[in-house]
């Protein structure tokens, strides 16, 4: 981690971890396509849950990160106690939290439903889609933990194959379940859960065969200073991926309210498309967490600086030519997953928009990741939160009122703007401190 070139050594970390999350996003979008081929009613009430299981996975994200970039900063000072701890600690404290947040949610999973945007046409099929999702939640944010783990730890080839194998079966049980059995959109969330249940069994034994920390409950230490060093690693992801559980739900709101089932399903059709396109940026990011991690924890400070520019720059060009096809070809990509004109005129403008600055988001990603895997808790959190929270809830309540339906197109693009103009002063101090420690 400390002697092969730096951009050598991400590129085979990044190789397992895109793999990962392009399969991944496949399931995702597969679900999305497999939904679509039921109603629109169904895809809308699908998309109207979405928030729910961003929550799911930003509190799985929270204690796995949190956990995770502690770990790899500790192997890097070669302290095995306090790693050890940390990842026992995590892990328990994912699953303890799903527990919980199941058990609250399935209580009041009515008003729930109606809170995240569930119009009467929709409200039975997304109880019967968010029922199981919640029943599953403690695993899900579990194997995000153990997942997280791995890849920190440098054993990017065990967390893949662990998600890959659920990715895979789902994308399998979706048809089967959803069609063969009849059984619609509870079929969708039941492949969800049961591929999740075994991407969690087969990370689980790669911690326990292959971890140099593995996960042991007699090292669990739920006290304030394993917590706090959660908390601070953490917050930057349950930040991001909170507010844009908070965002997805106004934004259900607002199309339901302006455009009925059909702009609900338009706009979760372009949020999954887009979480695809993220997906490889994503992969590629997360190879470059543990190399900064490590190395910062070991004091190569211009290995660091390396590896982030040569992530941001090549994310820069990916990202230009995947946006390409989104803005030539955005009514296809939307009827693809629904021919509904309805659905498709929402949908190819919300596209088009998001795909002409997407190219933006490999310095936001890319410095998201390398603020939090350093430990500047702080500015991560400012960045993570911005893009899905601090520019785009404003954007969903004031774009709206100004440009009805056309603004909930927008939205996400205008905060993707004011995000990455805000990414610079974030960042740029941190690296110039970073070269001047290494000059030193």
């Amino acid at each position: 981690m400390t002697q092969t070139p730096v951009r050598r050594l991400i590129i085979t970390l990044a190789i397992p971890t895109i793999i990962s999350m392009l399969v991944t996003g496949i399931y995702n979008t597969a679900d999305t396509y497999f939904v679509g081929r039921i109603s629109t009613n169904a895809t809308a009430a699908v998309g109207v849950v979405f928030p729910l299981m961003s929550i799911i996975q930003a509190l799985g994200f929270f204690c796995g990160h949190g956990s995770g970039n502690y770990v790899s900063r500790k192997l890097g000072a070669g302290d095995m106690k306090e790693s050890g701890e940390m990842a026992a600690t995590g892990f328990t404290l994912a699953f303890l939290i799903g527990i919980v947040f199941s058990l609250i949610c399935l209580i009041t999973q009515r008003p729930l439903a109606s809170l995240m945007g569930a119009l009467p046409a929709i409200m039975e099929d997304t109880l019967a889609y968010m029922r199981i999702i919640l029943i599953g939640a403690p695993f899900m944010m579990a194997q995000l933990v153990i997942n997280n783990q791995l890849r920190f730890q440098g054993s990017a080839v065990y967390a893949m194959i662990g998600l890959v194998s659920g990715a895979v079966l789902n994308i399998g049980l979706d048809p089967l379940f959803i069609f063969t059995f009849g059984l619609g959109v509870s079929g969708a969330a039941l492949a969800t859960i049961l591929s999740q249940m075994v991407s969690f069994s087969v990370l689980l034994l790669g911690n326990l065969r292959n971890s140099p920390v593995p996960i042991d409950l007699k090292k669990v230490r739920l006290n304030t200073h394993y917590l706090g060093e959660i908390i601070n690693g953490g917050s930057p992801s349950l930040a991001r991926q909170g507010m844009g559980s908070i965002s997805s739900v106004l934004l259900n709101s607002a199309a339901g309210s302006l455009g009925g089932e059909a702009a609900i399903a338009g706009m979760s059709i372009v949020t999954r498309v887009m979480m695809l396109a993220m997906s490889a940026l994503i992969g590629f990011g997360q190879g470059f967490q543990p190399v900064c991690s490590f190395n910062y924890g070991a004091k190569k400070f211009d290995r660091v600086r390396e590896g982030y520019w040569f992530c941001v720059k090549y994310s820069f060009v990916f990202l230009v030519l995947v946006a390409i096809p989104g803005i030539l070809f955005s009514p296809q990509i939307i009827a693809f997953f629904r021919d509904d004109p309805e659905v498709i005129a929402v949908g190819k403008v919300a596209l088009r928009c998001q795909a002409f600055v997407f190219a933006g988001n490999a310095f936001i990603v890319i410095s998201n990741m390398f603020l939090q895997s350093i430990g500047k808790g702080v500015r991560a959190t400012i960045l993570a939160s911005s893009r899905s929270g601090l520019f785009m809830i404003p954007a969903i309540l004031i774009l709206p009122r100004l440009f009805g339906l056309f603004g909930v197109e927008i939205a996400q693009t205008c905060a993707d703007i004011c995000t990455l103009l805000i990414t610079f002063p974030l960042t740029m101090p941190v690296l110039r401190e970073m070269q001047e420690k290494a000059g030193a």
